[in-house]
């Protein structure tokens, strides 16, 4: 009967804990708040975007993303496969999307981060 009980306790443990930390992730996403985007094209930084700048933006001559309202995503690709085109958009709750082929990486970047907005050419 005893050790119903500790099977029990551990258990009931283990399923709080990861309550808890759900609940945190949630919570941490929630406040977050994702006003830019960094385009980073193999590992090199493109530039950073303000999410509340409408505009079209080429990256190299193979793909093109768009910045309206409050959100990016990739309109135009080169690639066989065209994956970027189909990801969900990136906005205020974040995401990224990634085109494999051209090596390019779109992220949110939360709003403490864009006060770097636009790039500065000098650092």
């Amino acid at each position: 009967l005893s050790m119903k009980k500790k099977e029990i306790c551990i258990f009931t443990g283990i399923f709080l804990f990861a309550a808890l930390l759900w609940t945190g992730m949630a919570l941490f996403r929630y406040f977050r708040n994702f006003s830019g985007i960094r385009i980073t094209v193999s590992g090199t930084e493109l530039g950073t975007y303000s999410l509340n700048e409408e505009q079209i933006i080429e990256i190299g001559s193979r793909n093109i993303c768009e910045i309206r309202n409050g959100e990016v995503k990739m309109i135009f690709a080169d690639c066989p496969d065209k994956l970027c085109t189909k990801q969900p958009a990136v906005d205020k709750n974040g995401g990224s999307i990634i085109c494999l082929p051209h090596q390019v990486v779109i992220e949110g970047i939360a709003s403490d981060n864009t006060s770097q907005m636009p790039v500065d050419a000098i650092s």
